[in-house]
């Protein structure tokens, strides 16, 4: 097996272990008392609305915004994760069939590894900060990802085009 192979074959499987493990921890441990604070503030936010008290709604309703963003954050990692993974997977048992030498395989692989590890990671970054460094992590791992899969794609094509 071909180390561009064993990496995407192996880091596909760490990646869906990390994916399924955060999935777990935040199903098990944070994501009732997330949807419990998003559905309070909305609540609130209504009943704020309802008593014409503007400014308290304002406030309960930035509350929402805020448990919500922080809510699809959480699982939009866990689900980038393990969905990444599958690809580094079934790129890794295909990968051999791209018609480059190892020398290119090997920067494609890793390329595709951090891509589909930083993405994600990113994502939950942003959890802690609105700032513009995660979002630039964000940006900088999914260009990442378009790019060494545009690549790798090209390689496929080459070789059925030649074959």
């Amino acid at each position: 097996m071909t180390r561009a192979r064993r990496i995407l074959l192996l880091g596909g499987v760490a990646l869906a272990i990390v994916g399924m493990c955060h999935g777990a921890w935040y199903a098990l441990f944070a994501e009732h008392q997330a949807l419990d604070r998003i559905g309070g503030s909305l609540t609130l936010a209504f009943q704020h609305a309802a008593d014409q008290d503007i400014a308290a709604a304002s406030v309960a309703l930035a509350a929402y915004s805020e448990g919500k963003y922080i809510h699809e954050r959480q699982v939009d990692a866990h689900g980038h994760w393990i969905g990444l993974a599958m690809l580094l997977i079934v790129l890794g048992i295909v990968f051999d069939r791209a018609s480059f030498s190892e020398k290119w395989k090997l920067p494609l692989a890793v390329g595709l590894l951090i891509g589909a590890a930083a993405f994600p990671l990113s994502v939950l970054l942003q959890t802690f900060s609105h700032g513009s460094i995660p979002r630039a992590l964000s940006v900088g791992s999914s260009a990442l990802m378009i790019a060494t899969l545009a690549v790798t794609a090209l390689g496929f094509a080459y070789n059925r085009s030649s074959s």
